[in-house]
């Protein structure tokens, strides 16, 4: 992809997104074909939708699978539902989804400090019909805290995500300023201040939000970034967003973090964009 030949992919930080790349293989082989690509970081949604207390036996496959691979787990979702599917996470959902959320965050935490992984992502969750939308936030800002508390308890720091509209109507959280708001409500009610935004810039671009303008609003306040070109939610230079220029926005505003590589892409040609140089960097 033009632009990303320079030292703006070689001074970035990239994990790779085992739940969307490499899905192609089973989950205990993903992490090395990701160190077989050159990566030294990936990331994953929760990886077991089936349950959010699989048996221990489950989560040491996936640790050893990790550590065998000598790759870094950067960034770990809370269990959020059917994802991929209809759910956009589960802890503002009255009733056993939000008993299901709470029931996971402690194993979600003891997965991530077991790798040292120092970032835990909570998809907010959908509307719920015939469910006042303030019942659903007081619900959310509850269990966010509980999530938070947990976090701050092996070092990591919880992440706020920002989803798009036409892909998930029902989902509250299709803006930064949203997004954001949530950060700063989940900081005031824990004291912690350990919540920050996941800035997707996929997601934000298919709400029609000024990026120049999100990383220059919010770039301090941001965690964590992934990308994906739009339209279609590729590999960098399948699109028309500039993303090279974008992460080299963040980089001069500050942000030095991992972005993550959240897109779709056949194994064969999905980091050609990416220099073999850019791919290792720890």
């Amino acid at each position: 992809m033009p632009g990303f030949e320079s030292s703006t992919a070689a001074d970035r930080r990239f994990s790779v997104n085992l739940s969307i790349l490499f899905t192609e293989l089973p989950l205990l082989e993903r992490p090395a074909a990701a160190a077989a690509a050159g990566f030294s970081a990936v990331e994953l949604w929760w990886p077991w939708i089936d349950t959010p207390t699989p048996e221990p036996s489950r989560v040491d496959a996936l640790k050893r699978a990790v550590e065998d691979a000598g790759v870094r787990l950067t960034g770990l979702n809370f269990y959020a539902g059917q994802l991929p599917g209809p759910d956009r996470g589960a802890l503002s959902v009255p009733g056993e989804e939000s008993e299901r959320f709470r029931a996971n965050i402690d194993v979600a935490a003891g997965l991530a400090a077991s790798l040292g992984c120092p970032a835990l992502n909570a998809l907010y969750g959908n509307r719920v019909d015939g469910v006042d939308p303030a019942e659903q936030d007081a619900l959310a800002l509850e269990n966010l805290a509980l999530a938070a508390r947990a976090a701050d308890r092996i070092g990591a720091i919880l992440l706020i995500e920002a989803l798009n509209r036409p892909e998930s109507p029902r989902y509250p959280l299709v803006s930064a300023p949203a997004a954001v708001a949530v950060v700063d409500r989940v900081n005031e009610a824990t004291g912690l201040d350990n919540a920050r935004f996941l800035m997707d810039l996929y997601h934000l671009s298919m709400n029609g939000e000024d990026l120049p303008q999100v990383i220059a609003a919010y770039a301090d306040r941001t965690g964590h970034v992934q990308i994906a070109d739009n339209p279609g939610r590729g590999a960098p230079g399948t699109g028309t967003l500039p993303l090279a220029d974008l992460l080299e926005q963040l980089g001069k505003a500050g942000y030095d973090g991992w972005v993550g590589l959240e897109y779709k892409a056949g194994a064969a040609d999905a980091f050609d964009w990416l220099p073999d140089a850019a791919r290792g960097t720890s």
